[in-house]
């Protein structure tokens, strides 16, 4: 399972639609796409219960197992995403 350049288009454009302000791809998906077999996701901008809708959203659409973490409140992990992620956003 590769994760495909459209898919990270759809997701930016979903994202997009739940008010996120900042998105930001990590982990394999980010590094190397080809072997990817799931999509990892940082987000800011969308409170509470609505990630979990946008997380759910995502998966959906996108057909491919998703990991989504909000961006706050900042910390350790954040911080390293942020630093090593590619911004989408």
């Amino acid at each position: 399972m590769a994760v495909q350049q459209e898919q990270i288009k759809r997701a930016i454009k979903i994202a997009e639609a739940f008010g996120a302000t900042r998105l930001i791809l990590f982990g394999r998906a980010a590094t190397e796409p080809d072997q990817a077999k799931d999509i990892d996701l940082a987000c800011d901008g969308v409170p509470g219960w609505k990630l979990f809708e946008l997380g759910a959203r995502l998966e959906e659409e996108l057909k491919m197992p998703l990991d989504l973490i909000p961006l706050s409140p900042p910390n350790r992990f954040t911080r390293i995403i942020e630093r090593r992620g590619t911004v989408l956003l």
